[in-house]
C-alpha cells in the first residue's frame, strides 16, 4: 500500500481513471503529481525521480515507456504500477536486480477496495488530511533541468475554488467541456475540482479534432479553454456564418439585441438560436486563461449571448489569481482580483504599467526542494503577508481589474530603454487575415547592438488562396510584410516590426497551446525566400 504523503505520479489522457485517481490523491491516499503525457521518455524518467514517486498511474498509451523504465530499473523508487483502463490482475513483477514491485490494472485496485469495504474494512474512506499540508506537487512548463515543482495544500486549491464562485454562478445543471490536459492545473482546478464541488457534470473531448462533434453531442454550458481553442471556435463559427451569407444579418441582430438588453429585454438566445444548436444549444459561459486574447473576439462572443469570462494567475497562484464577475465582464481586462486577495504593481511607468505582484490565500507553499528559486519570487512584508512576483507586465484599475500586457522575460528592450511587449504587436496582427499564427520577438544580429522586432508568421495558406488564388512563397511574404507595413504606420517607431519570417511548419508549443519562445527562437525553423 501507498502510505499518506508519498508521492503518485498520474500520467495520462484526460479519462475518469485519471480524475479518480487525482481526487483519491488529494483525499488522502497520497501526494498528488500530475504529469504532461507529453514528455518525451527522458523526461518522464527524471521527474518521476525528482517527485521520488512511490507509485506511477498510467494510461494505455504511456504503457509502453513506463514498462521499458520499470524493466531497465529507471525508477528506483517506485514500487507499484497502475494502468488506466485495465482489469488486469494483480502481480508482483520481479526485476533483473532482484527488486519486486507491484503491478496490476486500475479496476483491479477499485474492485479490490469494493471487497474490502464488503468485508467490513473502510478505514481508507475515514482518512484525515491536515488542509494545510503538502498535497499536490505542478511541475510547470519546461525542460526537467528548469521546471520548477509547485508545491500546494488542499486548503490553497479549496481557496481557489471558493475564489471562483463568489464571481460565477455554477450549479449541478451546469456541464463543463473538458479539453484542455488535466495536469496543467488550470484544468484540473477551474476544470475539474470546481465542477464536482457543485455537482456538476464533466464531459471529456476525445481530441481537437472532434471538437464540433463532441459540443454537439455533449451539450456543455462552460468551455474552459485557452485563447487558441477559443479563437478556433469562433473561426469555425465564422466559417459556418459566411458560407450561409449571413455575415450582415447576424451583425445587424447583435447591435438590435444589444439596444433590447440594454433596457432589460434579453433576446439573444432564441435570436441566436442556430449558432448556439451548432455548440450543443446551451452554452452559457466560455472561459479564456493562460494567454492574452484578442478583446474583439471576446466581444463577439458577449454579443452573441454567451458570458465570456478571462482568468489570469499562474501554476504558484494554484491557479487562479483573478476572473471576471459575470456580472461585470470588461471584454479586454484578464477578470478581477479574487476576493480576499491584492494584485499590485511594481514599478509603474506612465501609463501605469509594471510587474504584477500577488498575494492571496491560494499562493503556492514554495518551489519543491529549490528555497534559493522560492526566496527569489517570493517576498514577505513587514506585516508577515507573502508577496508573489509573477514576470508579468501590466496595470490594476481602480475597480481590482487587472490588464496584462506582457511578460518580463519576454520583453524587448531598445537601446534606448524602451520596452516593447511581444504580446501587444501579436494582438494587432491577429488581425491580418493572411496570417493563421505569429510570435514577434527581438532577434540578435551580428554586429547589431539594437535586437530586431521579428514576426515569425504562418500564413493562412487557404484564406490567401481565396483572396488571391495561387501564389508563390515569395508573393506571400510580400502580402504579408505589406499588411505589417500598415500596422507599424499605427504604433510608435520604436515599436515597428523590421522583419517577417515564414515558419516551417507547426510552432514548438506547451500542450496548453502556448508558444515555447524560448525553444521556438533557439530551434524553430523558418523558410527560405527566394526572389523572384
Amino acid at each position: 500500500y501507498i502510505e499518506q504523503g508519498e508521492p503518485i505520479v498520474i500520467i495520462g489522457e484526460n479519462q475518469y481513471d485519471w480524475y479518480v485517481s487525482y481526487i483519491t490523491a488529494l483525499c488522502g491516499a497520497g501526494l498528488a503529481v500530475p504529469l504532461d503525457k507529453e514528455l518525451p521518455e527522458n523526461e518522464i524518467e527524471l521527474t518521476i525521480n525528482r517527485a521520488k514517486a512511490a507509485c506511477v498511474i498510467f494510461s494505455p498509451k504511456l504503457k509502453g515507456k513506463i514498462e521499458k523504465l520499470m524493466e531497465k530499473e529507471k525508477l528506483p523508487t517506485v514500487r507499484c504500477f497502475i494502468e488506466m483502463k485495465s482489469d488486469a490482475a494483480p502481480e508482483t513483477k520481479a526485476l533483473p536486480s532482484g527488486k519486486e514491485v507491484y503491478y496490476c490494472g486500475f479496476d483491479s485496485v477499485v474492485l479490490e477496495g469494493r471487497v474490502m469495504v464488503a468485508n467490513g474494512d473502510d478505514h481508507f474512506m475515514k482518512i484525515e488530511r491536515d488542509p494545510d499540508a503538502f498535497t499536490a506537487l505542478f511541475f510547470t512548463s519546461g525542460t526537467t533541468a528548469s521546471a520548477k515543482g509547485v508545491m500546494a495544500s488542499a486548503r490553497q486549491l479549496a481557496n481557489n475554488i471558493n475564489a471562483v464562485s463568489a464571481y460565477v454562478q455554477i450549479n449541478e445543471n451546469d456541464r463543463f467541456f473538458s479539453v484542455l490536459p488535466l495536469h496543467h492545473t488550470y484544468e484540473s482546478s477551474i476544470g475539474f475540482l470546481l465542477a464536482i464541488a457543485y455537482g456538476s457534470s464533466i464531459a471529456v473531448c476525445q481530441g481537437l479534432r472532434y471538437i464540433s462533434d463532441n459540443l454537439k453531442e455533449t451539450k456543455p454550458s462552460i468551455i474552459i479553454a485557452v485563447p487558441l481553442l477559443i479563437e478556433h471556435l469562433y473561426a469555425t463559427i465564422m466559417k459556418t456564418i459566411k458560407k450561409s451569407d449571413k455575415e450582415k444579418a447576424v451583425m445587424y441582430m447583435m447591435q438590435t439585441t444589444n439596444a433590447l438588453k440594454n433596457i432589460g429585454i434579453d433576446v439573444k438566445k432564441k435570436v441566436f438560436r442556430e449558432i448556439y444548436d451548432g455548440v450543443g444549444g446551451k452554452l452559457k459561459y466560455i472561459v479564456s486563461a493562460a494567454a492574452p486574447i484578442d478583446p474583439k473576439i471576446g466581444q463577439w462572443f458577449t454579443d452573441l449571448g454567451v458570458i465570456f469570462l478571462q482568468g489570469y494567475g499562474l501554476t504558484e497562484t494554484c491557479p487562479i489569481s483573478a476572473v471576471t464577475p459575470e456580472y461585470d465582464t470588461r471584454v479586454g481586462s484578464a477578470g478581477k482580483t479574487i476576493i480576499n486577495g491584492i494584485i499590485r504593481v511594481d514599478n509603474p511607468d506612465e501609463k501605469g504599467e509594471g510587474e504584477l505582484v500577488i498575494s492571496t490565500n491560494t499562493l503556492m507553499m514554495g518551489y519543491y526542494e529549490d528555497e534559493e528559486a522560492t526566496n527569489d519570487v517570493i517576498e514577505v512584508d513587514a506585516n508577515g503577508r507573502r508577496w508573489f512576483h509573477s514576470g508579468d507586465i501590466g496595470r490594476v484599475d481602480e475597480d481590482g481589474f487587472v490588464y496584462v500586457t506582457g511578460r518580463i522575460k519576454n520583453v524587448i528592450v531598445t537601446q534606448n530603454g524602451k520596452n516593447i511587449y511581444p504580446e501587444e504587436l501579436e494582438l494587432l496582427l491577429g488581425d491580418v487575415e493572411e496570417i493563421e499564427e505569429v510570435m514577434v520577438y527581438g532577434k540578435e544580429v551580428p554586429d547589431e547592438k539594437e535586437l530586431i522586432v521579428t514576426a515569425r508568421v504562418i500564413p493562412d495558406y487557404n484564406k490567401i488562396e481565396e483572396l488571391y488564388g495561387d501564389v508563390s512563397l515569395a508573393e506571400i511574404y510580400r502580402l504579408i510584410m505589406h499588411q505589417i507595413r500598415e500596422i507599424n504606420k499605427k504604433t510608435t517607431n520604436y515599436k515597428a516590426i523590421k522583419a517577417l519570417e515564414i515558419k516551417d511548419g507547426p510552432f514548438i508549443k506547451t500542450t496548453t497551446q502556448k508558444i515555447k519562445r524560448f525553444a521556438e527562437i533557439a530551434d524553430g525553423k523558418i523558410l527560405e525566400i527566394e526572389e523572384e
